[in-house]
């Protein structure tokens, strides 16, 4: 699938503010950019830094006043379907170091809290079958609900709450996948057909030798998701961080599909 991007951020920075963004489609071996241009109005020059475990990159700028973005992109997605209940298990010590922080709690993901929920209710799965059993449970569990969580949110929260965004699906799940054995990361992309349009939070989980996308919204599928960029959970797939104070004007996200 080809997908047209169109990306525009407009915020107010009190007084001066570096930014870092993380906007731009990854150019990957299942994605493939086309065509895209990032224009950031900024008296300073950007400077771009590679992204986590070296997956699309992030780009440094100074804020004052205004600061405005525009990120345009046609970036073709092929990637085979994921069939979860196919995938065996790894065991945890038989993973490449690398794997090892995506089996940890973190900060918006604190599995360890969940290893009881898992043994108890999914007890005799593993690999595949379980991060299916996974996903179903975080997608029927859960509303959404646009409002019902802020930035303070931890999967915790969404677990009692019972209701979130995206960025609460991404977390619950890849929290629960760590909590049964399963390296799990969060991942910022585009994808058509989110409702309402905005930056999408879905989950990676390691099955099978491989990163396997899930979106356990349901709202987007591995085919038409171009990844921005991955991590432990929201602290590092930030479409922006500002170090300082920013307020927003506005902001739209429109991915259209062209196939």
């Amino acid at each position: 699938m080809r997908l047209s991007i169109d990306v525009r951020l407009d915020y107010g920075i009190t007084g001066d503010a570096d930014v870092l963004l993380q906007i731009e489609a990854a150019a990957m071996a299942d994605q493939t950019i086309e065509s895209e241009s990032l224009t950031l109005w900024s008296d300073s020059p950007i400077r771009a830094v590679r992204g986590e475990d070296g997956i699309g990159q992030r780009c440094w700028s100074r804020g004052h006043g205004r600061f405005t973005a525009e990120y345009k992109a046609i970036v073709a997605v092929k990637r085979e379907r994921v069939q979860l209940e196919l995938y065996p298990a790894t065991p945890p010590r038989m993973l490449d170091g690398e794997l090892t922080p995506y089996l940890m709690p973190s900060r918006y993901c604190p599995s360890d809290r969940f290893e009881g929920f898992v043994a108890r209710e999914f007890g005799g799965l593993e690999g595949g079958p379980l991060a299916a059993a996974l996903t179903e449970w975080v997608y029927q569990s859960l509303d959404y609900r646009c409002g019902s969580s802020s930035g303070e949110t931890t999967a915790l929260d969404t677990f009692a709450s019972r209701s979130g965004v995206c960025r609460d699906y991404s977390h619950l799940l890849v929290s629960l996948a760590r909590a049964g054995g399963i390296p799990a990361r969060c991942v910022s992309a585009y994808a058509p057909g989110v409702d309402p349009p905005d930056f999408h939070a879905v989950a990676e989980l390691w099955l099978a030798g491989d990163w396997r996308l899930i979106d356990a919204t349901k709202m987007a599928t591995c085919g038409d998701i171009a990844r921005v960029c991955v991590g432990r959970d929201a602290t590092d797939i930030a479409f922006m961080t500002v170090f300082g104070q920013a307020y927003l004007w506005e902001q739209t996200v429109k991915v259209t599909p062209l196939d």
